[in-house]
């Protein structure tokens, strides 16, 4: 077959990887759009992001789940943290290939403007998304085990052996370049943000302050404070004010009848007369960290299954991740200072104190303070994230299904994050002013997130 050219006339070697790109291409029906040329051995006209599915960026954050399950030190807030910073880089990676070619550059708090090739190099956004996200992956989770290493080795490989095929040689390195040149530039960013390696200091030297109805460590380990000063940490959406706190816990109080004391009588009877459903809810919830992605990875978990239920393409699953990503490290960040603002106590220092000295809940309490629940704040944020783009869609999880739990069906986003934040109640370890101030406060982080486009 001859092919034009206005320069010289491309080896047989290049000639070949034009063919096998316009066979792969042509399949998707993306060649008979007219969306190829043959100009030069790498002047084709390649197709924006959004004509691609999402397959490579799904199996990208299957991937971050399972790292976040199996790299030690990867706590709630320290997972939340490389979720963010991982869907930004996608986002950023592609965002030339989309409509808006829209960084998030002075969006986020002290972002620089990422690599950028001349406006008319074009690249293979799916090879674009493989590389940044195996180089993001490997920066965040550089302790991961060797099995877990050699996982990102291999999901790379599979993808890049794909565009090596298919693609002539400038455009595939092109795209393996910027790729991996965003997400250095992703890393770096991320270093300054005081959660850099949190995963080695999740427990740093902290005097919590003593005083009635304050919080202390608590059975069965009596642990110190998890990440104390996580809540100054820079967020990604500026500025850190005021404008989604909560306002104060119900003050301490012992006295029956004051608001603090009918919410520790709450807590006790429910832990105590537990029906099979609220235990199912405690337990589907709990999301331990090192038997699961933690509750961030629930989320995004959810959110790559609603990727693939409604076959979005590359591009907006790229800003979904970038989203939910930004809302759930925003909230665990706002979170933490809330309560390391407000240090309160957990039930079951109070139930032992004022009740019964023998109580003990279905979940262990975790060691930081109460209010407010990390569980409500950040399944809120994403619920919101997740319906500005999706609106009322009903689903059905399959998070726990690997683990052996039932899949449980939702009428909404919302209404799974309100599942997920009265599961902390049934589970004993949660006052219900934390759960609810904590839906208002993730909230109003994800009407932020989603305000960022």
């Amino acid at each position: 077959m001859a092919v034009k050219s206005d320069g010289p006339v491309p080896s047989r070697d290049v000639t070949r990887r034009m063919l096998l790109a316009r066979a792969s291409l042509a399949a998707t029906g993306l060649a008979g759009a007219g969306l190829l040329r043959a100009d030069s051995a790498d002047a084709f006209a390649w197709p924006a992001a959004a004509r691609y599915d999402a397959e490579v960026a799904t199996a990208w954050f299957d991937l971050a789940l399972d790292l976040v399950r199996t790299t030690p030190g990867f706590s709630p807030p320290v997972a939340s943290r490389a979720l963010g910073y991982a869907g930004v880089t996608l986002y950023e990676a592609i965002a030339p290939g989309t409509p808006r070619r829209c960084s998030l550059a002075g969006r986020l708090n002290g972002f620089p403007s990422p690599p950028c090739g001349p406006a008319d190099v074009d690249c293979h956004w799916p090879t674009v998304a493989n590389s940044a996200m195996a180089s993001i992956l490997r920066s965040l989770f550089a302790t991961t085990p060797p099995a877990s290493a050699q996982a990102i080795t291999d999901l790379e490989q599979r993808y890049a052996t794909r565009g090596e095929t298919m693609l002539p040689r400038g455009v595939y390195e092109r795209s393996l370049a910027r790729g991996a040149e965003v997400a250095e530039s992703v890393f770096e960013w991320s270093v300054a943000d005081g959660g850099h390696e949190g995963y080695l200091k999740n427990f740093p030297p902290f005097t919590p302050p003593a005083g009635p109805g304050l919080w202390v460590p608590t059975p069965p380990g009596f642990l110190s404070a998890l990440q104390p000063f996580w809540g100054e940490n820079r967020p990604f959406v500026a500025p850190a004010d005021a404008s989604c706190s909560p306002g104060p816990p119900p003050a301490y109080a012992e006295a029956p009848g004051s608001p603090f004391a009918d919410e520790v009588f709450e807590v006790y009877r429910t832990a105590n007369g537990l029906s099979d459903e609220q235990r199912a809810i405690a337990l589907y919830w709990s999301d331990d960290a090192g038997l699961t992605a933690t509750p961030p990875g629930h989320s995004l978990s959810i959110l790559t299954q609603v990727i693939r239920r409604l076959d979005l393409k590359l591009g907006h699953a790229a800003e979904a991740y970038a989203k939910v990503g930004i809302a759930v490290a925003d909230a665990f960040i706002s979170c933490w200072r809330t309560k390391f603002d407000h240090n309160l106590l957990r039930p079951v220092t109070a139930i032992r104190r004022l009740i019964d000295p023998a109580y003990g809940s279905l979940l262990v309490t975790p060691p930081f303070a109460e209010y407010t629940s990390g569980h409500s704040v950040q399944s809120a944020a994403a619920a919101r994230v997740m319906t500005d783009l999706f609106g009322r869609v009903a689903f059905t999880d399959h998070t726990h299904d690997r683990r052996g739990l039932p899949a449980r069906s939702f009428e909404s986003f919302r209404a799974a994050a309100r599942e997920a934040a009265i599961s902390r109640l049934y589970g004993g370890i949660h006052f219900r002013s934390a759960i609810e101030r904590g839906l208002q406060q993730g909230d109003c982080i994800g009407r932020r997130a989603s305000g960022l486009f």
